[in-house]
């Protein structure tokens, strides 16, 4: 997102959802904080003149960019316009999101961020054809609508500075049903939502087993309505959450953190993993971001950042050892076992993880952290390194490394990593009644193991946006041109992976060289992945991280 500071007769039928009537109504609203905003730090770095070769081999590479940006939009909205996605190998479409046109929706600022003017005036004729007050799905994920719809509204809205009414006017129709998801006798959303049942007026309540990420991760969005629209009822309805969570910051297994899953109903957090990864991954990244958009104006958002973040240097992010020792850092998962009182580190590693560098280096400069834009940086080269060490120079979504015992020194072992893959690999037919060694070389030769990795969990590569995202960002913060290389070895080799005659493709394993395209391009291909890779070759002053939040 881009922001600055019967149930039968419903099928058919448009359901008004302005008019509906609250079951738990509110005796008050918070409402936005007021006075004149803090003085947040600067973030971008203060770049100067490039030479000559520099900016030339820059625009090759932006061009490249948007030449990849175009060959999917162009398939897009000739195969599939105005609908979710588009398969990119048959150029068939998916209904995934309700049949609100997610890739349309979600890619509109990318348009305009791309200069792409026509391109977005002749999409934004057809904005009116999409009907929030209904949809083809039985329960609606609320964090999903409203990442990909809200926020792509609202975005749009704001890069083009308000230019165009209509679609902040979709927003509000928007956020009128996803608000009713919150009428529950604790206002916490039913984040998984049977709008028709909400539509006949029957009770709901707030899901028992609710993942932090989706119910933590719709502050920027709802804020952002609140401050354009002036309705306060959308601020107030994720404070009640945030409170929730600050209550129980210092109360969890690991104090600082959450749980990937709470209680909603209760609002406890019972459960007993911790991660940055997925199912919590962007209840972290949104508390500096929702800082910077209330104008710094209260603490609550950065104490919520500091407390987690200190607690995640702690028992999340790990050097895993590695060939010609890297000073790098990954972010694990940990479990906390309640009879020992003890919480064990498990050295895994996430594409949806790697958001962690970018946002560890907007709150150390944010927030005057000044030691932590050295964790930003390791956390960022941990995923280049990821990518670097496939042989289709993708990252995967998710595997296992090795642990280093002392993260100031770490050398490379050999016998480490055999032992790591034959505790972590389960023994199959073949391998049975194989000598130990003989196991592990079976392992890394039919798992494709690069050296450091004891697991590969999931091949898949999705066209995920977050290690992009957090090279974009360190680049911006600190001008180095060796991230701008990084992300140009990663976007060659995801065309060379990924492409297809209509447009990009996930895949089905990253340690293959011709990888198995799955037939499927999500919405954030072209409204988060590409935009971030054009941005990191475009000119600084381009969507300034001083400027927006993104």
């Amino acid at each position: 997102m881009l922001a600055r500071p019967g149930a039968s007769e419903l099928d058919e039928a448009v359901f008004e959802w302005r008019k509906y009537k609250q079951r738990y109504p509110l005796t008050s609203i918070t409402p936005l904080p007021s006075g004149l905003p803090e003085s947040i730090p600067k973030i971008q770095y203060a770049f100067g003149p490039e030479t000559e070769e520099a900016r030339l081999k820059r625009l090759d590479r932006l061009e490249a960019v948007k030449e990849s940006f175009i060959h999917s939009w162009d398939s897009y909205k000739t195969l599939a316009y105005m609908k979710d996605e588009l398969a990119p190998v048959t150029g068939q479409y998916v209904q995934s999101f309700g049949g609100w046109a997610a890739t349309y929706v979600d890619t509109l600022d990318t348009l305009l961020i791309m200069e792409m003017d026509n391109e977005f005036k002749y999409a934004l004729q057809d904005l009116n054809q999409i009907d929030f007050t209904t949809t083809n799905l039985n329960v609606v994920n609320i964090f999903e609508t409203t990442i990909r719809f809200l926020g792509g509204l609202l975005g749009a809205y704001d890069i083009s500075n308000g230019k165009y009414p209509v679609l902040l006017e979709k927003a509000t129709e928007l956020g009128e049903m996803l608000y009713c998801a919150f009428d529950t006798p604790n206002r916490m959303p039913v984040t998984r939502w049977d709008w028709r049942a909400a539509a006949l007026g029957k009770p709901q309540e707030a899901s028992q087993g609710a993942l932090v990420a989706e119910i933590g991760s719709l502050t920027l969005e709802f804020t952002r309505l609140s401050q354009l629209t002036g309705d306060s009822k959308y601020f107030d309805a994720i404070q009640r959450i945030t409170d929730v969570f600050d209550s129980a910051q210092y109360a969890t297994s690991i104090p600082g953190l959450w749980p990937v899953v709470m209680n909603a109903k209760s609002k406890k957090f019972d459960h007993s993993g911790f991660t940055l990864g997925g199912m919590a991954d962007s209840l972290y990244e949104y508390f500096p971001k929702q800082y910077m958009i209330l104008g710094g104006l209260g603490r609550q958002y950065r104490n919520l950042y500091e407390g987690a973040i200190d607690s995640a240097k702690e028992h999340l992010f790990y050097r895993p050892m590695a060939p010609e020792d890297p000073d790098i850092l990954l972010s694990g998962y940990a479990q906390y076992n309640d009879k020992a009182r003890t919480t064990v580190l498990a050295p895994e590693g996430q594409h949806l993880a790697c958001f962690a560098g970018g946002m560890v280096g907007i709150g150390a400069k944010i927030f005057e952290r000044s030691q932590d834009l050295e964790v930003a940086r390791k956390l960022v080269d941990g995923c280049i390194w990821a990518y670097d060490s496939m042989v289709s120079g993708i990252m995967p979504e998710k595997f296992h490394t090795i642990l280093c015992e002392d993260v100031t020194r770490c050398t490379w072992d050999e016998q480490k990593w055999h032992a790591a893959i034959g505790m972590r690999q389960k023994d199959t037919k073949e391998t049975a009644t194989m000598t130990t060694e003989d196991r592990v070389r079976y392992f890394i030769e039919h798992k494709r193991l690069p050296p450091g990795f004891s697991d590969i969990d999931d091949k898949r590569y999705l066209l995920r946006p977050e290690a992009i995202e957090s090279i974009f960002i360190m680049y911006r913060i600190t001008g180095d041109p060796v991230l701008q290389d990084a992300a140009w070895r990663m976007f060659t080799a995801i065309e060379k992976s990924t492409h297809t005659e209509l447009a990009n493709s996930a895949i089905n394993d990253v340690t293959a060289e011709g990888p198995w395209r799955d037939n499927r391009m999500e919405s954030f291909w072209l409204a988060e992945t590409l935009k971030y890779f054009y941005l990191i070759f475009s000119e600084p002053s381009l969507v300034s991280l001083d400027e927006y939040v993104l």
